[in-house]
């Protein structure tokens, strides 16, 4: 499982602790991503992991760049086979992750299966929030036909190798079903919960996000157009 956090500081605690609670009877590796926080966020980590989580991994960003490679980082860094993603502001449901392992194991017939996302019908964001997401989302299934309403959700459940072998850029987080299919993967999407931000404020607004996803969009389009799947076997 792999956490991205920036200036979470008033939040990661309680969602660490509603991780184990959720898991309990589950076997998993957790990895905290610190996309070099500000606010005393990587103190608390480390506080957290002496006291209450040994096994805890902590990785620490020297710089700031952003959700996409701070999961990126934490894909690299971690060791099993399928990967969980959750936000670090404690709006995704530790609950949920659960669900998404369920779906899988339902699916196991569904052919390559290598994605489940989060589908957060009922989001607890401002009115401004959710009808820019709602825009975006609907142009981003017109143009790619992704078959995915809800990108921007945090909590996925993906297979490392597939991820790892996707075009890496910054930003891809919002497009990983579209990329994901590219390369001939199939998806989920899992109607979880989402709740009321409760500590901090949103990193992202509308002007840090419209140019540059119009831009990533139109990339992503052109590498679904130039993609190329081939049929081949090995001859004895």
């Amino acid at each position: 499982m792999i956490i991205p956090v920036f200036n979470e500081v008033d939040s990661i605690t309680a969602l660490l602790v509603e991780i184990t609670t959720s898991l309990k009877d589950h076997d998993y590796e957790l990895v905290v991503v610190d996309d070099a926080s500000t606010d005393g966020t990587l103190a608390r980590l480390i506080s957290y992991r002496a006291t209450e989580a040994r096994g805890l991994r902590i990785v620490q960003h020297q710089s700031n760049y952003g959700q996409s490679t701070a999961i990126h980082t934490g894909v690299q860094t971690a060791r099993g086979p399928w990967i969980v993603t959750l936000d670090g502001d404690g709006q995704n449901d530790p609950d949920d992750i659960t669900k998404l392992l369920a779906a899988r194991d339902r699916a196991t017939g569904q052919t390559n299966l290598q994605m489940i996302c989060g589908y957060r019908r009922r989001r607890q964001d401002s009115f401004f929030k959710r009808a820019s997401s709602m825009v975006a989302n609907s142009v981003r299934r017109t143009l790619l036909r992704d078959a995915t309403p809800d990108t921007g959700c945090g909590l996925k459940l993906f297979n490392r190798q597939a991820f790892l072998e996707l075009p890496y850029f910054d930003h891809m987080h919002r497009f990983l079903p579209a990329l994901i299919q590219r390369g001939g993967g199939t998806t989920l999407s899992v109607e979880v919960n989402h709740r009321p931000r409760q500590h901090g404020q949103s990193n992202y607004g509308f002007h840090n996000r419209l140019w540059v996803g119009l831009i990533d969009l139109f990339g992503v389009a052109w590498l679904q157009w130039r993609a190329k799947h081939t049929d081949y076997k090995e001859l004895d």
